[in-house]
């Protein structure tokens, strides 16, 4: 009972950070992305939604709260979480202050790093091969 009890205080804190995040800087909520718990599709403002005929730019506040379902596993708008502005750095509050910087990159960010880092390497084999 005393585990039910802290997951659900991580849960609460983890649905407000973003939340505080707005409330810094005045921004309102309407560009803020939702992530759908039970399959992880991620409802984008600026993208809004083809299937359902969602224009871009349409808040997730702004969505039918009764008929919108998620447009891969059927869920309803209870089964979402506001993960923040695209531009907000990935990953949990507490852990944004370790390592060299990394935490507090983007997840677009983080490709670029991770597959450019992989690109280097495989150029760097290949180069290898003018060595003959």
């Amino acid at each position: 009972m005393n585990t039910l009890s802290k997951l659900d205080n991580d849960e609460e804190t983890m649905s407000a950070v973003p939340s505080d995040a707005g409330s810094k800087s005045t921004l309102d909520t309407s560009s803020n992305r939702y992530e759908c718990r039970s399959c992880g599709y991620i409802y984008d403002p600026v993208d809004g939604v083809k299937k359902f005929d969602i224009p871009k730019g349409t808040a997730f506040g702004d969505l039918d709260q009764i008929n919108f379902r998620c447009p891969v596993c059927r869920r309803g708008v209870g089964a979402f979480k506001d993960i923040g502005p695209r531009a907000s750095p990935s990953g949990f509050e507490e852990n944004l202050k370790y390592g060299f910087g990394i935490n507090n990159l983007t997840p677009g960010q983080k490709n670029v790093l991770i597959f450019g880092g992989l690109a280097f390497a495989v150029a760097c084999f290949l180069s290898l091969y003018s060595l003959h």
